[in-house]
């Protein structure tokens, strides 16, 4: 039986190393890999270019990495919440490649599929096309978008077993579903792991082919990034 566990986070990121190119899964604050980023941390791995959606918040998620300076370059589709993240932006210390957001998604998608490139109106006449091939599609104009090419994704799901099949829940699933897959390794870090053959077939998001380490992670914090509430009456 294929058993793509490892025992703990320290072990799934053993061969993380600087300047690699990592991309994160999550959106926001929900489904971020929680434990992955704090062992980033923690290993002081610097030089880094990250991919994801956006980077958190100050002082959580890759606000952390943010914080510490191990973040070379960032491609991600907005700035958000976080205001480190825009100072150093503005600032130039810190490299960013703004990309549409359906844009960053299918250039997940691609490399997860093994498509090199594709075409998409998104982008046209603007900065984001400079530098790239046009082309004109059924009377409109797209331009070309190379899939990303990555050394490491890091995705959290709900749920996996120990062949490396994946369960997302709600919205949590987000960019974690497209990044799988779409690096050279693929690192899962999961609120509950389980063994091969206790998920049902007809549940499972994405199969084990596409994740290469597994583990549970522990003492998941899932911050709310704008939590909005109403008086009773």
């Amino acid at each position: 039986m294929i058993n793509k566990k490892v025992q703990n986070v320290e072990e799934a990121l053993r061969d993380i190393k600087d300047g690699m190119t990592i991309m994160l899964g999550g959106f926001g604050l929900c489904g971020i890999p929680e434990n992955s980023i704090n062992e980033m941390v923690k290993k002081g791995t610097t030089g880094l270019t990250c991919i994801s959606n956006n980077a958190g918040v100050d002082d959580f998620g890759l606000g952390l990495l943010l914080h510490k300076r191990q973040i070379k370059k960032m491609i991600s589709s907005y700035v958000g919440e976080n205001a480190e993240f825009e100072r150093q932006m503005l600032s130039g210390e810190l490299e960013v490649e703004l990309t549409p957001q359906g844009t960053l998604a299918e250039k997940c998608r691609a490399a997860q599929a093994g498509i090199p490139a594709f075409f998409t109106p998104a982008g046209y006449g603007t900065e984001v096309a400079e530098g790239k091939e046009a082309r004109e599609f059924n009377g409109k104009m797209h331009i070309m978008e190379e899939a990303f090419k990555a050394d490491v994704a890091i995705v959290k799901a709900w749920k996996g077993d120990e062949a490396g099949n994946l369960i997302f829940k709600g919205t949590a699933r987000n960019f974690n579903s497209c990044m799988a897959g779409a690096a050279k390794i693929t690192i899962a870090e999961v609120e509950e792991l389980v063994p091969a053959g206790a998920l049902d077939p007809n549940q499972i998001h994405i199969p084990g082919i596409f994740v290469q380490r597994i583990f549970q992670g522990e003492k998941y914090e899932k911050r709310i990034e704008q939590r909005t509430v109403r008086q009773r009456s």
